[in-house]
């Protein structure tokens, strides 16, 4: 069956390309058979996998056979994303300065993972989010709770990465963008199914690695055209970029304390309930791996963050005066393969077809890493808290809650296919700030609360996280990123481009009222199993079932 899906997908790409693509439309030779190298290299790595997911474990978690090093950078290649190196870049590339709000949540929000999360999360977890947040609280009630969240910030950044890889696959092969988006749809569910987590975690890591050479080989041979000098890259930028000095200083995103507030927020605390990143800390052993996981992810994050940066700038002289990467040769008409191309085009200039081919290959791993983890989180969500938890309550056989998993693979697969092309046209940066918001609203109160907080009930989690959920989403629809630039309405409703500075407090304020308002019988018993859930949780155990009897 293995053979049958690899030759699926190696055929499926090139009969599409050869169906739609369109009339004048141009390949890069080069990328494409780079590209078709890494497809085959990683369908090796998932039919490798294939052989050694026997079991839930295995599919979710690996086994919980990952190291703390080899966790950092898988977790290092989820985390850099299509968000960084293509969405990043782009930003800085059109706003300069402003991106910077991007970078620093990005970046800020890691020692709260670190501090907070990791060693709690890993030794009351076994499989996803919900297991801790249900330990000693209603089973049914918060894991149906948290799946719904956690499955609706997966679907958030699933969009972002098919936006991503829909525009690069366009680009490489002059496919129509919606066949570009069912290409990298159909690879994304063939690696879930039959690799698990095994599979995601070495493509990650084997991406990450690339994607660290990559980025820092573009960002030295461009930097070389400045004679590697901050000051005569700065000088020549604000003299190529249409806003000038602006450029280097806050413009349209920092312009209102509001606005940057609340987009710093949703960064800072959104990685904390992102379910594909909280994840992988129940692929190692211990906490003590765990913490390792995070130091490593973090050095390698913040690096690259800085190389982006650099990208980005360079890209502002180099990209931006060479009519080549215009639609028509005219910079109003925009960069050929819309905003989140700039990397792309950069490594054109610099490195030729060979080296964008590279580069190319490498950002498609990234997408198609971070893409399969999130698929996993979400068939996960579905598979284990729905089904196996809720539905069959506990008594589903691991053979049944694999077939869920698979099949909610496909369904999630087809939902990013359709939300990649309704969302063609928006920067992947700014979606991926939403994710976190919603995810900062949703699953970040409720899951700290519930580790920290002895005084958290049932309803008042319940309750905290509708309001954080549904105000997120709400404020996300109303926003200008989507109320304007995807509903085409004349003004937004909310005005602000993250809900987090509102609906993060909401969700905290609610979720404490309620619990402290609370006086029932279950309510006692859930606070007064707090300093049991500690111990336990000390002692490495996981939660496979409730602290309270309900």
């Amino acid at each position: 069956m293995i053979r049958l899906a690899i030759l699926f997908v190696v055929l499926f790409p090139v009969s599409v390309f050869a169906a739609v693509r369109p009339a004048g439309g141009s390949a890069n030779i080069q990328a494409v058979s780079m590209f078709f190298v890494f497809v085959l290299s990683t369908l090796v790595i998932t039919w490798w996998a294939s052989k050694r997911t026997r079991s839930t474990s295995d599919f979710y978690t690996a086994g919980g056979g990952i190291t703390g090093l080899q966790n950092g950078f898988a977790m290092a290649g989820d985390y850099m994303s299509a968000a960084t190196l293509l969405g990043m870049s782009g930003l800085v590339f059109s706003t300069g300065y402003d991106a910077f709000v991007y970078v620093t949540g990005f970046f800020v929000g890691w020692p709260i993972v670190t501090f907070l999360v990791a060693e709690r999360l890993r030794n009351l977890g076994t499989y996803t989010l919900a297991d801790v947040v249900s330990f000693r609280l209603d089973q049914k009630s918060l894991r149906i709770l948290t799946a719904i969240s956690s499955l609706t910030v997966i679907i958030c950044y699933l969009m972002v990465q098919m936006v991503g890889a829909g525009q690069l696959i366009k680009l490489l092969f002059g496919l129509q963008y919606s066949a570009a988006v069912v290409v990298v749809g159909v690879l994304m569910v063939i690696y879930v199914i039959f690799g698990g987590m095994i599979a995601t975690t070495w493509v990650q890591i084997i991406k990450a690695a690339l994607l660290l050479v990559a980025g820092v080989s573009l960002a030295l041979m461009a930097f070389s055209k400045f004679g590697f000098s901050f000051e005569q890259l700065a000088r020549e930028a604000i003299s190529a970029h249409p806003r000038g000095n602006a450029i280097m200083r806050p413009g349209t995103i920092l312009s209102s304390p509001v606005n940057a507030i609340s987009v710093a927020i949703g960064l800072i605390f959104g990685i904390a309930g992102l379910p594909h990143i909280l994840m992988r800390f129940f692929t190692v052993p211990n906490a003590k791996e765990a913490r390792k996981s995070v130091f490593v992810a973090t050095g390698l994050i913040g690096f690259f963050l800085l190389v982006v940066i650099l990208i980005g700038y360079t890209s502002i002289v180099i990209v931006g005066q060479d009519p080549e990467f215009f639609v028509d040769g005219q910079r109003v008409k925009g960069l050929i393969g819309g905003g989140n191309m700039v990397a792309m085009h950069l490594a054109k200039a610099v490195g030729g077809n060979v080296f964008l081919g590279f580069l190319s290959a490498v950002a498609f791993a990234t997408i198609l890493a971070v893409v399969s983890g999130l698929v996993l989180a979400g068939a996960s969500a579905i598979s284990h808290d729905l089904y196996s938890k809720v539905v069959m309550r506990g008594n589903a056989a691991e053979k049944q809650e694999m077939r869920v998993s698979r099949l909610a693979t496909v369904a999630l697969g087809v939902v990013a296919i359709g939300l990649g092309i309704v969302f063609e046209r928006v920067n992947v940066a700014f979606l991926v700030g939403l994710a976190f918001s919603i995810a900062a609203s949703a699953n970040f109160p409720v899951l700290i609360l519930s580790m920290y907080w002895r005084g958290l009930t049932t309803l008042g989690a319940l309750w905290g996280g509708i309001c954080g959920l549904s105000s997120s989403v709400a404020l996300v629809v109303l926003s200008p990123v989507v109320w304007v630039n995807v509903l085409h309405n004349a003004s937004a409703i909310y005005p602000y481009d993250s809900p987090a500075l509102f609906s993060l407090p909401l969700a905290f304020i609610v979720a404490a009222v309620v619990s402290k308002l609370d006086s029932s019988e279950r309510a006692a018993r859930e606070r007064g199993a707090f300093f049991r859930q500690a111990v336990r949780g000390e002692t490495g155990y996981g939660a496979s079932s409730s602290a309270v009897s309900h």
